[in-house]
């Protein structure tokens, strides 16, 4: 294996890559993969406006009509890399193969975090900003349907029940949630006279289904959020699509500052080499009202309360209350 500038990972490390990935990501795991092309894809949402019409013999059909809506799916490039010493440069082909293949362990867990965290909340992932590549393609700014979260009235499974009675409003089925692991915590609190409503969330697990409905337990739902995400319930099946791009470069750079850390300084003068991976990764909310979101409601700021002057003890007394 000859590591130069610009080569790409094999295809079984691909394959491996992107297999965690939809192992460690929720949304991978929700929804279904669509080859993404560099360039992009255009996915056609069809809406039909009416319903069949039953025609006698010899009878008049009338128009049906349909509505065409086309979403297309760009893919964005994320990266990256790490310093190692350059002992990598010579070290045998297996153990370079073992490195590597560690990296890309690692680099699938980031990738699957970070596919969730820029589509829920739109995010860099390493700074935790509103990306403005991103824009609007994320679930906080194309879902509007939301329902507040409280801990004790409604209960957190009222919460699901409300989201999942908006999917269907819409038209659409529920057929996954994503749900932050505080969410899970307060359904798996849950009783029904004494026995627990949800004991398969006990401990922090993670079943994969709940009322036959599969789920996912993810810290990115509430991560980077402002603290408000609680849960995503909605048509992962049919309105959401993700994918990546076939090819994954990678790089082995021996000189410079390719991570422009100048506490770090040059790699040769460091006795290092820089492993990069690049990944494009492609996602589409094909309609947002086929979503809700659950979310903590923003509360208002202390209340000051100014009493003016030569008001008497009692009345602050009663001013307080």
């Amino acid at each position: 294996m000859a590591l130069e500038r610009g080569n790409l990972f094999d295809p079984k490390l691909v394959g491996d890559l992107i297999n965690q990935v939809k192992g460690f990501s929720s949304l991978a795991k929700l929804a279904p993969q669509i080859p993404i092309a560099f360039n992009g894809n255009k996915e056609f949402t069809f809406t039909m406006d009416r319903e069949v019409d039953v025609v006698a013999e010899s009878g008049a059909k009338s128009h049906g009509g349909v509505t065409v809506g086309a979403k297309t799916i760009v893919p964005i490039k994320i990266e990256y890399g790490a310093r190692v010493s350059d002992e990598f440069l010579y070290a045998s082909e297996e153990e370079k193969v073992e490195l590597l293949k560690a990296f890309v362990d690692g680099f699938a867990k980031k990738a699957a975090r970070g596919l969730d965290l820029m589509a829920f909340h739109g995010v860099n992932p390493r700074t935790g900003l509103k990306s403005a590549v991103i824009g609007t393609n994320c679930f906080d700014s194309a879902v509007s349907q939301t329902i507040p979260y409280v801990t004790a009235n409604p209960t957190p499974d009222a919460n699901i029940a409300a989201a999942v009675a908006q999917v269907q409003e819409a038209g659409y089925d529920a057929t996954g949630i994503v749900m932050a692991p505080s969410f899970a915590s307060a359904l798996a609190a849950e009783e029904i006279n004494g026995v627990k409503k949800y004991p398969q969330l006990a401990w922090g697990a993670n079943p994969g289904s709940l009322n036959g409905v599969p789920i996912s337990i993810n810290r990115t739902v509430s991560d980077m959020s402002g603290e408000r995400g609680r849960a995503y319930v909605g048509d992962f099946a049919n309105a959401f699509k993700w994918g990546y791009a076939k090819d994954i470069p990678m790089e082995v750079i021996r000189f410079g500052n390719p991570d422009n850390d100048s506490d770090a300084g040059d790699l040769a003068g460091h006795n290092q080499v820089y492993i990069r991976c690049e990944l494009y990764l492609g996602w589409g909310i094909l309609d947002g009202s086929a979503f809700s979101r659950v979310i903590a409601e923003e509360l208002a700021g202390p209340l000051t309360l100014t009493v003016a002057a030569g008001s008497s003890r009692r009345h602050n007394q009663d001013y307080r209350h």
